[in-house]
């Protein structure tokens, strides 16, 4: 017999009710393929179903095909990262200037923790066939919207506290970002290159148009 059929002797079949556990295994098994390979074609119905121990029709209960999968393997990483962002940022205490920082280093953190996750959310390899999945224009549109916002409110605090000066919060922020995206993506594909030890401050200071002190 094939491996998916070995596979389904693997995992105990679900009670009623339990469902969305299965659904909860099969993005957290994608999401570990991420993880490791950082490479969206690996993400297979074979490959998922054999990593959760189930046989891959199974799969068809809860996604109608692998972009549907796709779509909630990275809806689940950016919910982390704005959790992380969220956890972070209020560790940082209630100083504006201090929160940016904060979510800002947090940002890049999450990108050398889970580059492979990270090049999946960020770096344009997935790009699903809008006519030829489930997949749809507004849901890749709202991928990201929480911490973007996030980071937009942060930016807005600190030119309320006087300690930013952009006259522009929106562009500024989409600015800041890029700059963040930047730096995350070059420290992965050149580990190698002199990095300044103080990169990241002089990234966050200018983008965010900091006041001195």
């Amino acid at each position: 017999m094939g491996d998916d059929a070995s596979a389904a002797h693997v995992r105990v079949r679900n009670r009623r009710g339990e469902g969305d556990r299965l659904r909860h295994e099969i993005v957290a098994a994608a999401v570990d393929l991420l993880d490791e390979t950082g490479d969206e074609s690996a993400i297979t119905l074979r490959s998922v179903a054999r990593r959760v121990g189930i046989a891959a029709p199974s799969i068809y209960r809860h996604f109608p095909d692998q972009p549907a999968i796709m779509l909630a393997a990275v809806r689940s990483a950016f919910a982390e990262l704005d959790e992380q962002l969220r956890t972070d940022v209020d560790a940082a205490g209630d100083a504006p200037r201090e929160r940016l920082t904060a979510l800002c280093r947090s940002y890049l953190e999450f990108a050398r923790a889970h580059p492979g996750r990270y090049r999946t959310m960020f770096g344009g390899l997935w790009a699903p066939d809008l006519n030829e999945s489930s997949v749809t224009a507004e849901d890749v549109g709202t991928l990201g919207r929480a911490s973007m916002g996030r980071l937009a409110a942060a930016l807005e605090d600190c030119v309320a506290a006087g300690c930013a000066t952009s006259t522009d919060v929106s562009a500024d922020t989409v600015a800041l970002w890029l700059g963040l995206h930047g730096l995350a993506h070059q420290r992965v594909v050149a580990p190698a290159f002199p990095w300044p030890p103080d990169i990241a401050d002089r990234v966050i200071t200018t983008l965010a148009h900091f006041t001195d002190g």
